[in-house]
């Protein structure tokens, strides 16, 4: 069907000119234009309105009934990049989006519920392998651990003149104690650290990449701080504790008989528990890591927390004597103000700002240097010896 020719129409239509690919563009502020005043043919409008991608049912009044007009879709236009002058001058590229992120994005895994779980029971798994593994090894040297542990006993009994053993009074006592929960402590001392680095892997990938490269500093502190409190309260605090026990009664017709499972329970609860104190600068590390104290809070407030670890060490304390009381609250006092110490330094690392930790180092050596030679003019000139346990100087 042919199209009507508009007889109103009186304006000439001016079509713009688009150039061709190879054809030349006129010059910049020109813009040419072809006029045509010639009627619009059959084709051209069947061509234009009835293609594949419009369709208008009167061509003069524009109207689309299926897609939109090409007016309302915005063309897509390459822009080629703008090389900058020789000069150097000329605006620069904006940044891209991914170079706004924050750094600390980069490294974090991303996981599902069920594959957090997975790499749970993997962390476990592998926890309880070396749990296992140092429990075989303690196990070959169980009957010496057993002498090292029963021997604070034996030498309180000794030194209030009762006889150094102890007593089994079930069957199955000796079988449990020395081969199976003895062992066992000793595999969760050994086994501390690698324990400690999968609780670490499993945290880890949840952490800011800056975050994670605190891995091998906090399993080490965490860990040594872990055996620490054990010999501390191997070597110091349960001697003492027990030869106060043991001698109450003493003087009024008591004589004591030490079950053996009874002896290992007390062992047990002294030494993880002061093993769990001596923790303290590792948890004042992570509260400060989150911000949720600071040094500065902490230094003010250290009046209070002295006197909460003074009552804590008089609960804990199995003696109620003053000396006991400071063996337990000055270790715990000195734990505290490390905590703060690590609290310090990394305030310093957020800030950029360095330690001087080679005068500290010097300062150090020289304290150390000057106590080695008291205690050598001590054992040399004055008749001292060195033992194994508090007060690790006798005359």
């Amino acid at each position: 069907m042919s199209v009507p020719e508009d007889k109103n129409r009186e304006t000439p239509v001016e079509n713009t000119h688009v150039p061709t690919t190879g054809e030349p563009q006129a010059a910049s502020g020109t813009e040419p234009t072809h006029t045509s005043y010639e009627q619009t043919t059959d084709h051209d409008y069947d061509s234009h309105y009835h293609s594949d991608e419009y369709h208008h049912d009167d061509p003069y009044s524009q109207q689309s009934y299926g897609a939109a007009p090409a007016e309302s879709e915005p063309a897509t236009t390459a822009i080629a990049p703008v090389a900058a002058p020789a000069g150097g001058g000329g605006s620069k590229t904006p940044p891209a989006a991914e170079d706004e992120e924050d750094d600390d994005d980069d490294g974090m895994l991303r996981m599902s519920f069920l594959e957090h779980l997975e790499e749970l029971r993997r962390r476990i798994v592998s926890a309880l392998i070396g749990i296992g593994l140092a429990f075989a090894l303690a196990l070959i040297f169980a009957p010496e651990m057993w002498k090292a542990v029963s021997e604070p006993a034996a030498t309180a009994l000794k030194a209030l003149g009762y006889s150094p053993t102890l007593k089994q009074l079930s069957p199955m006592d000796a079988f449990q104690i020395i081969y199976m929960k003895l062992p066992l402590l000793a595999a969760i001392f050994l086994s501390s650290p690698w324990v400690l680095w999968q609780v670490w892997s499993f945290v880890a990938p949840g952490l800011y990449k800056k975050e994670r490269r605190f891995a091998g500093p906090v399993v080490i502190s965490t860990a040594g701080l872990f055996v620490l409190g054990g010999l501390f309260a191997y070597f110091v605090a349960f001697r003492f504790g027990l030869e106060f026990l043991l001698g109450i009664g003493r003087d009024i017709n008591v004589e004591p008989a030490i079950n053996m499972v009874d002896y290992f329970d007390l062992f047990v609860n002294v030494t993880l528990g002061i093993g769990i104190v001596f923790e303290l600068p590792i948890i004042i590390f992570f509260l400060a890591l989150l911000r949720i104290v600071t040094a500065k809070f902490l230094v003010e407030n250290s009046r209070y927390a002295i006197l909460i670890i003074v009552i804590l060490a008089a609960v804990i304390t199995p003696t109620p004597d003053v000396f006991n009381l400071m063996l337990f609250s000055v270790p715990m006092v000195v734990l505290f103000f490390v905590g703060v110490f690590a609290a310090y330094l990394l305030e310093l690392r957020r800030d950029d700002k360095g330690f001087p930790w080679l005068s500290v180092l010097v300062i150090l050596l020289a304290v150390a240097g000057v106590a080695g030679g008291v205690v050598w003019a001590l054992v040399a000139k004055y008749g001292y010896k060195v033992i194994p346990h508090w007060p690790f100087l006798i005359r």
